[in-house]
Formats: C-alpha cells, sequence, structure tokens
C-alpha cells in the first residue's frame, strides 16, 4: 500500500494502437465469447465513466475538508482501497456520504482492491494466492465479488472499474506466474459476469510484463485495463518497457510515476503517491430534482417515442449516472440516465446547464473490448463502404454509446457508435449477442 513499502506500485496500462484500415480489418476472425476478451454483461442502470489527467492515491482516505481543500491542486482523481485482506490501512473517512460529497466536488475515484499476493513476492506477512490452479481461479472469483460488494456500499455503480493491486513479484517462478495469471483472469471473468469493468495494478519490471505477455493468451481473460508503477518522474502513458503501445491503447492506461511523497494545497499537506492516467474509473449517481410542474415520463430509451418506464412527481430526486444524446426537448437534446435504466429529458431536470452536458456527469458508455486480431477499422457510419477515419487494435475498448443497423459483417448487421463518433461492426467488439442488439446500449 502506499508509503508502507519500499518498491513501487499499481499501475494502470493504456497503450496507442496500431491498426489495419479498410477491408483487411473485416476479414478478421470473429468475435470471442471466452478468453482473452470476455463480454461485460452490463445491468440496465449501468454506465462506464473514465478520467484524464493528474491523479493520487493515500493509503488512507483523506477527510472530505482535505479534499475540498485540493480542490487548488491540478489532481482531480483519488485511489481509494476499498476492500482486501491486505489492505492494511484504516479507512475511517471512506463511507457512502463520503464518495457521495467527493463525487459532487467533481473529483473521479479509482477504487482498489489490494486482496491476496503472489506466492513468491510481496510481503511476507502478506495472505498469499494458492499455486493450485483451481484454487486460484476460486480466489480470484471470490475476490471480485468482495470488490463488488464493497464497492456497491459505497455507492459505486456497476459498470466501474476495480483494480487489483498486485505487489512486486519474481518473475522466473512459472508456478507462481500461473497462480497470478489464473487468479486475475477469474477476477476478470467474473466482474464481467455481473457488469464491473477490470483493471489491475502491476510494477512495470515485476509484474506488468508477465500480464502484457498473456495478452492474446486464450488461457486467460484479459483485464480491460493496466495501472503501472514505475517511480522514474515520467508521466507518459506511452513507451513502457515490456508493454507495448499497442496493448490496453484506449483510455485503459494509468502510470503511477512517483511514490510516497508531501504535496501541499489549500493549506493542507497530504502524503500521496502521484499518478498519470487516461482509464476507466469508478461510475457513481448523482442527485437531481425533477424541475417540471406536472408528472415527469422517464422512458426505456433516449426520446419520447419511447414507452414509459416510470413516472415522477415535481421535485422528486432523481439518481442519475450518465447523460446520452437523445430526441430535443424545448433546449436541450441531453436526456439523464437513470439507475434503474430509465432516461428522461435533461430539460427537466435541476442540472447545471439547460442546454447541453453538466459536469460531474459523464456520457453514457459501455466499453467492450475489440476481438479482431489484428485490429478493427472505425468508419464514418454503419457499414463497410464508408470512410475509414480510425483504427482500434486487438484488445482496445471499444466505447459504445449505441447501436443501429448496417452492412452486414459475419454474423451480424449490427454497427457499435462509439463515443468518438466513429462506428465499428459489432461482429469484432465482445458484446453479449453475436446477431443483434446488446443491452443496455440504446438504439442510435
Amino acid at each position: 500500500m502506499p508509503h508502507q513499502r519500499t518498491v513501487p506500485r499499481r499501475l494502470l496500462v493504456l497503450s496507442s494502437a496500431c491498426l489495419l484500415t479498410g477491408a483487411a480489418a473485416l476479414a478478421l476472425a470473429p468475435a470471442a465469447a471466452a478468453e482473452p476478451a470476455t463480454s461485460v454483461a452490463y445491468p440496465s442502470g449501468a454506465s462506464a465513466t473514465r478520467s484524464s489527467g493528474l491523479a493520487f492515491d493515500t493509503c488512507t482516505a483523506p477527510p472530505l475538508a482535505s479534499v475540498q481543500a485540493w480542490n487548488a491542486s491540478p489532481y482531480r482523481a483519488l485511489g481509494v482501497y476499498v476492500s482486501g485482506v491486505n489492505r492494511t490501512c484504516a479507512q475511517p473517512q471512506l463511507t457512502a456520504s463520503w464518495v457521495a460529497s467527493v463525487s459532487q466536488l467533481k473529483w473521479r475515484l479509482l477504487p482498489i482492491h489490494k486482496g491476496l499476493q503472489p506466492p513468491c513476492g510481496a510481503r511476507p506477512t502478506d495472505d498469499k494466492i494458492s499455486t493450485t490452479p483451481a484454487t486460484a481461479r476460486s480466489q480470484g472469483t471470490a475476490a471480485a465479488t468482495e470488490a463488488v460488494t464493497a464497492a456497491k456500499a459505497l455507492g459505486m455503480r456497476p459498470g466501474s472499474a476495480l483494480y487489483n493491486d498486485i505487489e512486486n513479484y519474481g518473475q522466473t517462478d512459472t508456478t507462481c506466474r500461473t497462480a497470478v495469471l489464473t487468479y486475475l483472469s477469474a477476477w476478470t471473468k467474473e466482474l464481467h459476469r455481473v457488469g464491473w469493468v477490470s483493471g489491475v495494478y502491476m510494477n512495470l519490471n515485476l509484474g506488468a510484463g508477465q500480464l502484457a505477455a498473456a495478452y492474446t493468451s486464450t488461457a486467460y481473460a484479459r483485464p480491460d485495463a493496466l495501472w503501472i508503477a514505475r517511480y522514474d518522474g515520467v508521466d507518459s502513458l506511452k513507451g513502457w518497457s515490456g508493454v507495448t503501445d499497442s496493448k490496453w491503447a484506449v483510455h485503459q492506461r494509468a502510470k503511477q510515476f512517483r511514490g510516497g511523497h508531501d504535496e501541499t494545497y489549500g493549506g493542507v499537506t497530504l502524503t500521496i503517491d502521484t499518478d498519470r492516467l487516461d482509464a476507466p474509473v469508478a461510475t457513481v449517481a448523482h442527485p437531481y430534482k425533477v424541475t417540471s410542474t406536472t408528472a415527469l415520463n422517464a422512458r426505456t430509451g433516449p426520446s419520447t417515442s419511447y414507452p414509459v418506464a416510470a413516472t415522477y412527481a415535481p421535485g422528486t430526486t432523481l439518481d442519475v449516472v450518465c447523460q446520452a444524446p437523445g430526441a430535443k426537448v424545448a433546449t436541450t437534446s441531453v436526456w439523464d440516465k437513470l439507475t434503474n435504466g430509465a432516461y428522461v429529458s435533461d430539460h427537466y431536470v435541476s442540472t447545471p446547464s439547460d442546454t447541453g452536458y453538466s459536469s460531474p456527469l459523464p456520457r453514457c458508455a459501455y466499453p467492450y473490448q475489440v476481438t479482431a486480431t489484428n485490429g478493427l477499422t472505425e468508419r464514418s457510419g454503419p457499414g463497410s463502404g464508408y470512410t475509414a477515419v480510425g483504427t482500434s487494435p486487438n484488445g482496445a475498448l471499444a466505447w459504445v454509446t449505441c447501436q443501429r443497423t448496417g452492412t452486414t459483417v459475419g454474423t451480424t448487421k449490427i454497427w457499435d457508435r462509439l463515443d468518438n463518433g466513429h462506428y465499428v461492426s459489432d461482429h469484432y467488439v465482445a458484446t453479449p449477442s453475436t446477431t443483434t442488439y446488446s443491452k443496455p446500449v440504446p438504439r442510435c
């Protein structure tokens, strides 16, 4: 944990893409249902959130007053230890109320699980992963269950990323390597099964390289994001030794580049580790009130053409998880997605903006891994005849915002619209369905 170890800590890895363009990318193998790109079963009220910029983490979550004072800092994301048998610091501040208050201050949170550690590394007193593969798998599944339970109790929502903190371990012990990879594979599969995003923290030279070497292995489920520790004072998310830039390449990386030290902002000094990230973080709900003078209809999608799912009286507090584009109502085309999966027009909700998106609410997105072996062409529209406008490498996250029909590729006519406005064939994305639309992604 931070400030209690002499070795570098967690690291999120996000690599740059090196991809095919044109028809060649559409001739690649179909989407895989199993390892390494396991699908994510997002529930109806889920959405993923990501953060880009400087972050810090501390062994113990700081008091709310300290976080308020640090609004004067360049940091806007904070790592917190939510669970794990080897979580050594007490967390008296880390409550659902604290999470809600910090989130309202527009901070993003990186939830960390510090559970079982490698059998050939970490501290001698740490509880360790079993060298028996079947046991290591059950331990990884149990770790995911524990982390999800703890995160939910703190008010974090499905679609959040959870990071498993794996400390330094020996790189020459093959039994140890198998134990760690088996444990993390089970962690990833269980998180995906219940609708959460899988992250791993590792030292760059003493762990992350082995995870990268297994990137395309069908023996292990691949995590969605990698957070590396490398205390070299360089905050770049590229050029990592042993982890090529084409791995974890689309908003999937973080780096802890400076270890324990003191910094002071707003008159408050904290002992922190410093991180640079462009990666998925926790999703939380934000409360806003219904401002209409009559009952407000919540619908199954972001348009008045969708069926009514629920009705809310004026003044009702709504729990909003994200915002999506939809049919225009009065001055805005923004729709607010609620924790129950229903949508309401933002025109009738007390968010700060009457015309556009409102911080700190994220855009609604559902990341799934790209399965195309040599990369996937991004196009300007939902068909192979549209202009190629980008690429996504194998294992990259396709941050899907909506789906629509287009030209048939493989087993499906479905195309996924990404949050950058580009389209990719759903045939090469690990969504739940290989033939039709995948809930809870809305139609475009």
